[in-house]
């Protein structure tokens, strides 16, 4: 039986070449309050054994609701090659040391933009989150921009990881991978 993590590492690569503009999109779903339903896409930063990392604002609506209920769905949809990758699991904070790697790895619009925006929160209008993005920069204009402490990273550790491609007459290929202690167990499913 192949390793999770080692196939969604081939499925990804199949959807790198497949010519997408973002294969690193992905749907997060999160619980709100009195168990509402709530989905965005972010995009994975980095994907192993652990688990696969997006970043953002943790002070946002997602990581509020990841606060209050760790238990999260990602969803990747590749057309083309007409494949699909669910998973479930626990949602984590990256620590420091992680965040800021990656933080320095962006470009320094987006470095700027963690610090001008407060994701999520209603604003008076563009000219107001303008404003806020020329004061930061004029800030921090003759040096490196530090990671705010309110932005980082979220590693997804899987419990369950889901694999469709699509196929002819719908009977499309699907299996589920769920986590047994430090082993998985996988099943096959009908379309």
């Amino acid at each position: 039986m192949m390793d999770p993590i080692e196939l969604f590492g081939q499925w990804y690569e199949k959807a790198q070449g497949a010519g997408l503009a973002l294969p690193q999109a992905m749907t997060l779903a999160t619980a709100g309050r009195f168990g509402r339903p709530a989905a965005r896409v972010v995009l994975l930063s980095s994907f192993d054994h652990r688990g696969f990392v997006f970043h953002t604002n943790y002070e946002s609506r997602k990581g509020e609701e990841i606060a209050a209920e760790d238990h999260v769905a990602l969803v990747f949809w590749w057309e083309p090659p007409g494949l699909q990758v669910r998973i479930e699991g626990r949602a984590e904070k990256t620590t420091a040391a992680e965040s800021d790697a990656y933080f320095r790895r962006r470009p320094r619009g987006n470095q700027l933009s963690a610090w001008a925006s407060d994701q999520s929160r209603v604003i008076a209008g563009r000219a107001e989150l303008e404003a806020r993005m020329r004061a930061v920069a004029d800030r921090y204009a003759d040096g490196e921009v530090p990671r705010p402490p309110h932005w980082g990273g979220y590693r997804v550790v899987p419990e369950v990881i889901e694999f469709w491609e699509n196929r002819p007459d719908r009977l499309h290929d699907r299996m589920r991978y769920r986590r047994s202690g430090d082993r998985w167990a996988l099943e096959r499913l009908a379309p």
